[in-house]
């Protein structure tokens, strides 16, 4: 008795302190002295152990308008997940947000690893999450930060997807190798796929210089013990509404010890492939169907969970 009086002690101590039902959570905390939110997408159905997918929204946005823009919700009640949009911070709460990722972005200095570190153990206390399977992806200056979640918090994160946005980190020492699926066009007019100075951002007169894609990730491939040049291993097409043709190339590293690809799209502008199509095409340039992000990086996220050993 004295033995499973002490196993339900244990198991009520480890029970969140209340579980959040299906739908969405506006969820509001405080880090590093100031106040924070994050929203939690959970899907139908009870009693699981569910993966997680962070997804931070660009430079100059928000969590509920990423959420919207990116329509991943309805993957995630089909497939099972939850879906954390956090917001990133600004001098104005829940407008012009941005993510300290490195050399970009903002004005405001945050902690953001430790910021998303705090988001999981927070919903951890309100739901049962898989902690093998929690993954990264984001938009712009979110991709950026998703890039640095890899980097300095590998123990919490088992893979990562950027979209539109190349790691700016001046240097990164990856704690273990991590599997990325990097998205992005070589029409992107705002994170200019070869490098180079950006436009400046909307109402600034900010701009970045921008990494190569191919630079950063081929870096990247190497801490991940891969081959140095990667070989297309698929391509799709796509027409829209005018007869521009769209073109998807997916480009696959060998000899990894954590997987590691690139789609590289022609024709598409700087955003999500999928998401609400040509969403603010004055300054983001053409939407895409040529692929669906969300499909893809959650096909790619399956393969992959963090090894017991890395977990911190």
């Amino acid at each position: 008795m004295a033995r499973l009086a002490a196993a339900i002690l244990v198991a009520t101590l480890a029970a969140p302190a209340f579980a959040l039902t299906p739908g969405d959570h506006a969820i509001d905390m405080r880090h590093a002295g100031m106040e924070r939110r994050y929203i939690v997408h959970v899907p139908p159905g009870e009693g699981k152990r569910l993966p997680v997918v962070l997804n931070l929204h660009g430079g100059g946005g928000n969590a509920l308008a990423h959420q919207q823009y990116v329509r991943m919700d309805a993957l995630a009640d089909r497939e099972g997940f939850l879906v954390v949009y956090p917001d990133g911070t600004g001098p104005i709460p829940g407008r012009l947000l941005t993510w300290n990722a490195g050399t970009c972005c903002g004005v405001v200095q945050a902690d953001d690893v430790g910021f998303v570190r705090a988001v999981l153990d927070d919903l951890a206390a309100r739901i049962t999450y898989d902690v093998e399977r929690v993954y990264a992806t984001g938009l712009s200056n979110g991709a950026m930060m998703s890039y640095r979640l890899a980097a300095e918090l590998s123990g919490r994160i088992a893979a990562i997807a950027p979209v539109a946005g190349s790691m700016v980190l001046l240097r990164f020492s990856a704690q273990r190798p991590v599997p990325v699926m990097h998205i992005h066009s070589v029409d992107d007019p705002r994170a200019l796929y070869n490098g180079g100075l950006g436009p400046p951002f909307p109402m600034t007169e900010t701009r970045l210089l921008h990494p190569s894609v191919e630079g950063r990730l081929g870096e990247w491939a190497k801490a991940n013990g891969c081959a140095a040049t990667p070989v297309e291993a698929e391509r799709r097409e796509w027409v829209n509404s005018a007869g521009q043709r769209h073109t998807a190339a997916r480009l696959a590293y060998s000899g990894c010890r954590a997987e590691t690809q690139l789609w590289r799209l022609t024709g598409a502008g700087h955003v999500w492939p999928g998401g609400v199509l040509d969403y603010l095409p004055w300054l983001l340039g053409p939407g895409t169907r040529v692929i669906d992000a969300n499909e893809e990086m959650w096909r790619f996220f399956t393969r992959h969970s963090l090894p017991p050993s890395a977990r911190m």
